[in-house]
């Protein structure tokens, strides 16, 4: 019996990471190793799967250059000026990356598809339509979904920057474009490789852009190829061959991304607010306040088309929307509740046992796994024990729960490292461990990262459209799944008011669970 507190809180943090660790191999290798098992075969990859890695990398590559590129003046705007309702802004212009994919494709449709209002202005004027469906179309929405994401990361950077260097250019008569080359080139050759990862690695396992904007099978990317896979051609092995390819470009893309980072050399300052002193005169003031503009137009007018289109048909919905709406409730609040809990677990194991570097590799190894492989992996492994249509929204919870521990292991383990390092020997020293320090001292300094990851989760959860796809039922859809039949069936006022109600519940979730952790905050 070990009567050391320290020792057992020691024992029970390597357990529980333990736990986490063989979980998390059996998400992400084991289903893998499920599907390869239950193959016939290893069939070579025919040329359509061929077209769909070239189609992928393709738009996975122009997706992250373009919302990266677009991020970096938007960045720079935001980050030079300061206005009222600022902040509010930079929190709607943040709101597409958490929308379900669904809901934003039918803002973007209903600006730019076949009878949205560019079209409508392209009639008025005698010009040729646009099409929306096809490369640019997959493109557009992933640029529309993960532009609030690069301009975000960006935006850290330069609020990164001590005062002390700007006042230091202000005093030595740097131009704006000397301040750019000295102080911000730096931060952006840090931040850059590491958002054009993220984006890339988003689109590369892109499913329901392709399905619904891909427009045919020349727009196929590897994460709907293993769809179709599954789906229709029960090919096992091939299906296991190309998550077997996705894996490793988006590990090439991992490797790629390290190397050609490079660390900052700015060094620290005394946390004074920051003040520009390269504001420039108004032409400088009007290009900065038309790319805020331009990028609050793109981000938030679908949005607003969103609101109006589905407003007046939302009380008429039929009563399978509401049921769908239920189930995915539950689905968000189980898979945040597991994220959560796991992120704890792994993090506390990573920042106190030896070996956390290969326990954290494995908590982010999710942004290189197909979703659909592991979701048919896990129905695999269920199958000789029950049956696994049974378990679908479980399944879809437990992966859900498993895409966004990257996402959350990022926010919440440098806080974690940071409380260790701030109070770790005074709470020694005092005898807190286990579940006292728990509560004492690490969760009250945790809430806002804690806060923010369950709001990602469950936003992001709530939307999701995979798994489902696979094995659910007509009478076991997901809101997500319910609103891509009403798609599919034209029945464009029924989806207009679900997406509406999707995009309401999705906000909702990530509010309340931000808030809290906000309202909580302990410094």
């Amino acid at each position: 019996m070990i009567r050391d507190p320290a020792s057992a809180a020691r024992l029970f943090t390597l357990l529980a990471g333990g736990g986490v660790a063989a979980w998390l191999l059996v998400l992400n290798f084991g289903a893998l190793g499920a599907v390869a098992m239950r193959a016939d075969g290893f069939s070579a990859l025919r040329g359509a799967d061929w077209a769909a890695v070239r189609f992928t990398l393709v738009q996975a590559v122009l997706s992250a250059v373009l919302s990266v590129v677009l991020a970096v003046p938007i960045a720079r705007a935001l980050a030079r000026r300061h206005f009222r309702g600022r902040g509010l802004l930079i929190t709607l212009m943040g709101a597409p990356f958490i929308l379900p994919t669904l809901v934003a494709v039918l803002g973007l449709l209903a600006v730019f598809g076949r009878s949205g209002i560019i079209n409508q202005g392209l009639d008025w004027a005698g010009l040729a339509r646009f099409n929306i469906f096809g490369l640019h179309g997959v493109v557009l929405a992933h640029v529309f979904y993960n532009l609030p994401l690069a301009t975000r990361i960006l935006l850290q950077g330069w609020a990164a920057i001590p005062a002390e260097r700007f006042r230091l250019a202000a005093s030595l008569g740097f131009t704006p474009r000397d301040s750019f080359r000295q102080l911000e080139v730096p931060m952006l050759r840090a931040l850059v490789p590491g958002a054009l990862l993220v984006i890339f690695l988003i689109c590369l396992t892109s499913f329901s852009v392709a399905l619904t904007m891909g427009g045919g099978p020349r727009a196929t990317t590897v994460e709907l190829a293993i769809y179709q896979a599954f789906r229709f051609d029960y090919d096992m092995g091939r299906a296991a061959l190309l998550a077997l390819v996705q894996f490793v470009l988006c590990a090439v893309a991992g490797v790629v991304a390290w190397r050609v980072a490079i660390p900052q050399a700015l060094g620290g300052g005394l946390d004074r607010p920051v003040q520009r002193f390269d504001t420039g005169g108004k032409g400088l003031r009007l290009w900065d306040g038309g790319l805020i503009g331009a990028g609050a137009l793109f981000l938030l007018v679908p949005l607003g088309m969103i609101a109006l289109r589905g407003v007046p048909f939302v009380t008429g919905l039929p009563a399978e929307v509401w049921h769908a709406t239920g189930r995915s409730l539950f689905v968000a609040l189980g898979a945040t509740a597991v994220t959560l809990g796991m992120t704890l677990a792994l993090a506390h194991a990573v920042v106190m046992l030896r070996g956390g570097a290969f326990l954290e590799w494995l908590g982010l190894a999710a942004l290189a796994a197909s979703p659909l492989v592991i979701g048919t992996g896990l129905f695999l492994l269920i199958q000789p024990l029950a049956n696994p249509r049974d378990f679908a929204l479980l399944v879809t919870m437990l992966v859900n729960a498993g895409m966004a521990m990257p996402f959350a292991l990022r926010l919440i383990l440098p806080a974690l490292r940071d409380v260790m390092a701030d109070y770790g020997k005074l709470a020694d020293t005092l005898g807190l461990h286990g579940l006292a320090r728990l509560r004492i001292v690490t969760l009250p300094r945790l809430r806002r990262p804690l806060g923010f990851a369950a709001g990602l989760t469950a936003a992001l959860s709530m939307g999701d459209l995979g798994v489902i796809m696979l094995f659910a039922e007509r009478e076991g859809a997901t809101l997500p799944m319910q609103l891509y039949r009403l798609m599919s069936a034209y029945r464009l006022d029924d989806a207009a008011g679900a997406a509406l109600v999707l995009l309401g519940a999705s906000l909702a979730l990530f509010w309340a669970f931000d808030r809290w952790g906000r309202g909580h905050a302990t410094t």
